[in-house]
């Protein structure tokens, strides 16, 4: 039998105002609520939207995992209202940490340090570190300081899926599985968090975010040294959110085409009569506009700028995804590290998926 839908409840909170309007803090209130009781809320962050559950409740860091259809094997990030709660949370607090969270937070940066006992197992994979970040949104750490707790907060999709970055993805998404849908707008960031373990030394960028090494860099007063294209071992816990090789997936095949062959990828797909979604980043090319004319072609133009890529990054392929299309193809962005973070996303996105001919 179908689950009931959610309540999906705009939270505005306009420029200018001291306090949310009394309608948002209503709806805060309910959250709170909810997530005291073990329930499951999907809230905005800066990042993605993130089901979100009371951390230090196992039953329901457990409806997380049931409701995304997670492998157990895949921790998740606590989100917090700030340091003193984060540094709780922890067996130990390292100085990469200390340095990182007073610099950079609240922002998306997440941190992996030694897990405290009062961080159930699951939350962490059964490992013995937890992964910890104050979101920027200010709305997501007055919900936290209104339950009164740290919340798990994984992105609010199935898993291996696209992340969400709309109320509306979210609903699509998960449905009847979560309690309630806090509806903030499209979160501004678009992409997920920087994760750094900080308790190597040096500190490693397990996930590439919109915080970049060099900031990361600044704030320790040190080197930092990036992983690259680090993946969790299959059936073993992960170090990190984010790491299979297959994540961050539309339902349509997806591949990415170097920015050369791209046309000729795609004028192949099209002659072969296949349906395509082709996110471009030379929408003002003339071969570009001449393949455009195709009915069987959809052309996306794509920011040249990599913030406001990934930014726009899952919301265009939701877009695209409800089109009935064959085929997927996104121009690869440039080899460097502004682009590494959009790189991460599509080479998971693009993993599994077999290429039509």
């Amino acid at each position: 039998m179908p689950r009931p839908l959610p309540d999906v409840l705009p939270i505005p909170w306009p420029p200018g105002l001291a306090t949310p309007p009394a309608r948002t803090e209503e709806a805060l209130d309910r959250a709170a609520a909810l997530l005291a009781d073990g329930g499951l809320v999907a809230i905005p962050t800066e990042t993605v939207y993130g089901l979100a559950a009371n951390a230090l409740d196992a039953d329901a860091v457990e409806r997380i995992f049931t409701a995304k259809g997670r492998p157990a094997t895949n921790p998740l990030i606590v989100h917090v209202a700030d340091a003193r709660m984060a540094r709780a949370l922890a067996g130990a607090w390292p100085t990469a940490a200390e340095r990182i969270t007073a610099s950079l937070w609240p922002g998306p940066v997440t941190v992996i340090v030694p897990r405290g006992p009062r961080v159930p197992t699951a939350v962490t994979a059964g490992g013995p570190t937890v992964a910890v970040r104050c979101p920027e949104h200010p709305l997501a750490r007055r919900l936290i300081e209104k339950v009164g707790l740290p919340l798990a907060a994984p992105s609010a999709n199935r898993s291996t899926q696209l992340s969400p970055t709309t109320a509306g993805h979210v609903l699509e998404g998960l449905g009847g599985r979560v309690d309630l849908i806090l509806d903030g707008g499209p979160c501004g960031r678009g992409i997920e968090s920087t994760v750094v373990d900080c308790t190597v030394d040096p500190p490693r960028i397990l996930r590439p975010g919109p915080i970049s090494r060099g900031e990361l860099e600044t704030a320790v007063g040190g080197p930092v040294v990036d992983e690259g294209t680090a993946s969790a071992s299959a059936g073993e816990p992960a170090r990190s959110p984010g790491l299979q090789a297959r994540h961050y997936c539309p339902r349509t095949p997806l591949e990415v085409s170097a920015v050369s062959a791209a046309a000729e990828r795609v004028a192949a797909l099209v002659r072969a009569g296949r349906r395509v979604g082709w996110l471009t980043l030379r929408g003002d090319d003339p071969q570009v506009r001449s393949l455009a004319a195709s009915r069987d072609l959809l052309v996306v133009p794509m920011p040249a700028d990599p913030a406001a890529f990934a930014a726009s990054l899952y919301a265009t392929l939701h877009a695209v995804d409800r089109r009935s299309l064959d085929a997927i193809v996104v121009d690869a962005p440039p080899d460097d590290d502004a682009w590494l973070p959009v790189c991460d996303r599509l080479r998971r996105a693009a993993a599994g998926h077999v290429p039509p001919r």
